[in-house]
Formats: structure tokens, sequence, C-alpha cells
């Protein structure tokens, strides 16, 4: 749902979209948002530099401002070449869905070739199954499961997962994040 501007919601559903010093969001997926707290805060501490603001004010006895909507850091931010193995990450390089079955309910993890058969917890070993198709599978080698994967598990890049991120937005997006938000996109003609 695309909140536009003119619509009032409570403060605690101001986040501030959070760009690198490049004017990119430092994720995509969850999305780099900061309460509006942790913004003004930044602001105050010339960390960041307003880029759009909400049409909303916040006042003090002695001081008014604009709630900033989209915030940019003053210093760049490398971002990780390689991303974090979690359990998040491995359903977000799945797309939170089963390897074995395509469903995309009550999922957890499974490891191809079982922990107890000298099986490692890595990118190439596991895979995102829904716990019927991990119950079926039980402790066999994924080889004589007889069970098909959609997709060989790897290791991917933080751009993998970006890209993948970006077909689960939040449920929440100001209109003033649209201009920051996918605009590395290829565009259609």
């Amino acid at each position: 749902m695309i909140i536009s501007a003119t619509e009032k919601v409570p403060l605690e559903k101001c986040p501030a979209l959070v760009l690198n010093a490049d004017f990119r969001p430092l994720s995509y997926y969850p999305l780099s948002l900061w309460c509006w707290q942790d913004a003004v805060k930044s602001v105050f501490l010339e960390r960041v530099s307003i880029v759009s603001n909400y049409q909303r004010k916040i006042r003090s006895p002695s001081f008014e401002m604009s709630l900033p909507s989209v915030i940019a850091l003053k210093n760049f931010i490398k971002p990780s070449e390689n991303p974090s193995f979690t359990r998040f990450n491995v359903f977000l390089r799945d797309k939170f869905t089963c390897q074995y079955c395509g469903d995309k309910k009550d999922l957890t993890f499974d490891h191809l070739l079982p922990k107890s058969k000298g099986g490692v917890t890595d990118w190439e070993n596991v895979v995102t199954a829904c716990s019927t198709c991990n119950v079926k599978k039980g402790g066999r080698l994924y080889s004589k499961s007889g069970m098909n994967l959609y997709k060989k598990p790897f290791r991917p890049t933080v751009d993998d997962l970006h890209l993948n991120g970006r077909n689960f937005p939040p449920n929440f997006l100001h209109e003033s994040w649209m201009d920051y938000l996918y605009w590395d996109v290829e565009l259609l003609p």
C-alpha cells in the first residue's frame, strides 16, 4: 500500500527511508527504515541530510521541524560483498518458497546432506523447505530421497538478495520514497 503525503498517520507509522551517501537504499529487504526518533536524532547530530519530508511537523516547546521521510547518510557505507548466512537470507535467496514442492507456508530449512551424515550448514547444502517436505525427506541423502529440487542451492551475492527482495515490497511505502526505490531497475520502452 502506498501512503499519500496528505494522509494522516500516527508518528509511529512515519519511518524514514535511509539512503546511503550514493542515494541508494542501504537495503531493499528488509527495506532500510529508521523510526522517526532515530531520523530526527541523526539530523541533529548532522549524520544525515534530509532529502524529503512528510507533510507534518514535530514540535517541542521551543522548536519545530518538518518530519523527515527520506534521509541520506553523509558518509558512504560500503555494502558487504558477502551476505551473512542466516535463515532469513536462505529464505530470501529461495524466494520464500519450498525448493521441493513450491509451497510458501510453514517454511523451515533442509540440509541436502544431513548433519547426521557429515553435512554442514552452509549456502551450498541448505535449502528452504516446507515442514511437510522436510519430514518427508527425513534424514536421507537428497540423492536417495526421490525428491527433486526447483533450484540447486548457491552462495548468493548481496545483489542477488536485493533483486529477490524487490519481489516482496513492504506493507508501507510512502509516496516520497518512490523516487529512491528501484531506480536501478531497467526501464521498459
